[in-house]
C-alpha cells in the first residue's frame, strides 16, 4: 500500500510541475541590429563596400575599391576626414593625395574637382568658412608640394548640404566632415560621376 502511494504522489508532483512548465511564456530576445562600419578605414561604409578589405591608406573609387584608370584617361577619387572644427589635413591623407597629385602629373591635362562638407554638430562657425577651408588645404598642398596648376583645381563648398551619413551618431558626424575629390581627364568628363551631382548643390569658389 506504501508503494502505490508513493507513486501516486510522485506522478501527482510531475502533472503539477508539466502545468507551471507548459503556463510559462518563453523569454523574449529582442533582435540585435548590428552597427554598419567602415572595417578597412577607407571611408566607405561596410554596407555599400564591395571591396571590404582594402590595405590601409588605398585611394578607393564610390564601391570601396582602389581605383582604375578607364581607357586612356583618369578617374581617380580622393577622399579625406577631418576631426571637428579643423581643416587641418593629417598625414594619411597627406599620402593619399600625394597618389592622386601623381596621376594628375602623368595626366596633365586632367582636371580635379574638390568638394569640402562639414557636419551638422559644426554649423556654430561662419558656415562656408571651415568647409572653404578644407577645400583650399587640399588644392593648396597640390599646388604647393606638386606644382599642379590652379586652373586644374575647382573647389566646391558644400556645408551641409550633401552628408553621407546620419547625422544623429558620432561615427555619422565623423563622416560627414570631409573633402571628396575626383580626377578626371577630359576625355572621361562626359561620365555620370558622384561628383557632379553633388557639386549641383555646392558652391564653386
Amino acid at each position: 500500500m506504501g508503494i502505490f502511494s508513493s507513486i501516486f504522489t510522485l506522478s501527482a508532483c510531475q502533472a503539477a510541475l508539466q502545468s507551471v512548465t507548459a503556463n510559462q511564456q518563453a523569454p523574449i530576445v529582442a533582435p540585435v541590429v548590428p552597427a554598419v562600419l567602415d572595417s578597412d578605414g577607407d571611408g566607405v561604409l561596410g554596407d555599400i563596400d564591395e571591396c571590404p578589405q582594402t590595405p590601409l591608406h588605398t585611394v578607393v573609387d564610390d564601391r570601396g575599391c582602389p581605383f582604375t584608370l578607364i581607357g586612356v584617361g583618369l578617374k581617380m577619387e580622393y577622399r579625406a576626414f577631418f576631426a571637428k572644427d579643423s581643416s587641418e589635413l593629417s598625414k594619411e591623407y597627406q599620402l593619399d593625395l600625394d597618389k592622386v597629385a601623381e596621376q594628375m602629373n602623368k595626366y596633365d591635362t586632367a582636371t580635379m574637382k574638390i568638394e569640402a562638407h562639414i557636419s551638422k554638430d559644426e554649423m556654430g562657425q561662419a558656415l562656408s568658412a571651415l568647409s572653404k577651408n578644407r577645400a583650399m588645404m587640399v588644392k593648396n598642398y597640390l599646388i604647393l608640394k606638386h606644382d599642379i596648376k590652379p586652373s586644374r583645381l575647382s573647389t566646391f563648398d558644400c556645408s551641409i548640404r550633401a552628408p553621407i551619413a546620419s547625422a544623429d551618431t558620432e561615427e555619422g558626424k565623423s563622416m560627414n566632415r570631409r573633402v571628396y575629390g575626383l580626377a578626371t581627364e577630359p576625355k572621361i568628363n562626359a561620365y555620370n560621376d558622384p561628383a557632379d551631382s553633388a557639386s549641383k548643390i555646392c558652391d564653386e569658389f
